[in-house]
């Protein structure tokens, strides 16, 4: 099935504004968000759609590009033809584009520093309420003794004699008359003749950084906090990249998580569970009672409102479910042993009233014996 045109995707017009892309783009993807539509496949197929669509149409040059070659434009996958070389048509259009259009690393790296990753560890009280986090990681910043430039201080960059300074170089491919970034000063238009004796020529010098991370409450495993020029230097006059801190949530000894919601097992006692009562449960806010009613069945969940997760992104607050699990007693004395003889045989006694699934059971496998003799 073919891509629907991403100007129709977000549903404005060709010329709107960046403003007007964002705030269309805020509106859908609430709209269609997995969170407010839970278990809809077209939901979710169009919150993809419309990721996509303002991806592209956000950044600039990806623009330009799709405005001219539409979706060719920016996935750069050409089919190959016949006629243009050894190289190929769709090798000669995947270099261009991704040089003039950024979708190739050189163009990426030109225009900013590299992201990096951090994978920070949380408990699960961390990240249901929030915590201040200081990390330290490595990352490879500007040489402050040249100043990114990579020439030693006093002297400056050559102008590249093979594009003559303009980064990019003009390449002739049958009747096509191509450019493409220049290899030799890789598009930055000059060399350095006196490399910085700090980083070598290099711009980028090694070094180790702290920072307060403030994670907020709620995220889960996997959810990302982006620190905005945290990321590796991309030589002067260009902006730093971006650290994103990954989430990695620890195994509780209590509850599991689930989205928003948190699930645990309590061990009760027979009797309590037959005779009802009240129960000491932990939440993440502290104890709570459980009021177990009478002939209650091992195995049952009950389910505590609004004692789960509040979402990072709505607000709304998860439940608790604890599920019931009957602990058989053990390391009897003799006279418990007896007690519970007699109470197994006043029990026989009631016979269907006391024990009515167990009698339901014996009655089954009693007709599925008398079905098999012929």
């Amino acid at each position: 099935m073919s891509k629907r045109d991403y100007y129709e995707v977000l549903g404005v017009n060709r010329d709107a504004s960046e403003d007007d892309l964002k705030k269309a783009y805020r509106r859908l993807a609430m709209k269609h968000h997995p969170d407010r539509n839970q278990n809809s496949a077209d939901s979710e197929a169009r919150f993809k759609e419309v990721q996509e669509a303002y991806s592209v149409l956000n950044d600039s040059q990806k623009r330009a590009a799709y405005d001219q070659f539409g979706h060719a434009g920016v996935e750069a996958s050409f089919s190959r033809g016949d006629g243009f070389g050894s190289a190929g048509f769709g090798d000669i259009f995947g270099d261009v584009f991704g040089d003039i259009f950024g979708g190739g690393s050189n163009g990426r790296r030109a225009r900013r520093g590299a992201d990096l990753k951090y994978a920070l560890n949380l408990t699960l009280e961390e990240a249901v309420l929030g915590v201040e986090r200081e990390i330290r990681f490595k990352r490879k910043m500007n040489c402050g003794t040249c100043d990114g430039s990579g020439s030693r201080p006093g002297s400056r960059p050559k102008t590249c004699g093979t594009c003559n300074g303009q980064g990019q170089v003009r390449m002739q491919q049958g009747f096509f008359s191509l450019q493409q970034t220049c290899h030799q000063c890789k598009g930055q238009g000059t060399v350095i003749s006196d490399p910085c004796p700090s980083c070598h020529g290099r711009g980028l010098v090694q070094e180790e950084k702290t920072l307060a991370v403030k994670i907020p409450a709620g995220v889960d495993d996997g959810d990302q906090v982006r620190l905005s020029g945290e990321g590796e230097g991309g030589g002067p006059g260009l902006a730093p990249g971006d650290l994103y801190v990954q989430v990695r949530m620890q195994k509780h000894e209590i509850f599991e998580r689930h989205g928003d919601d948190l699930y645990c097992e309590i061990p009760i006692s027979f009797s309590v569970l037959a005779l009802g009562g009240e129960q000491d449960i932990p939440t993440l806010a502290g104890k709570a009672k459980l009021k177990i009613p009478p002939e209650s069945q091992s195995e049952k969940v009950f389910r505590l409102r609004g004692k789960g997760v509040r979402n990072v992104r709505n607000g709304n607050l998860g439940d608790l479910y604890c599920k019931v699990s009957v602990e058989t007693p053990v390391n009897l004395t003799r006279e418990q042993k007896n007690l519970l003889g007699k109470f197994e045989k006043s029990l026989e006694k009631g016979g269907h009233r006391h024990s009515p699934r167990r009698n339901s059971w014996t009655e089954r496998i009693r007709s599925f014996f008398d079905e098999l003799v012929p």
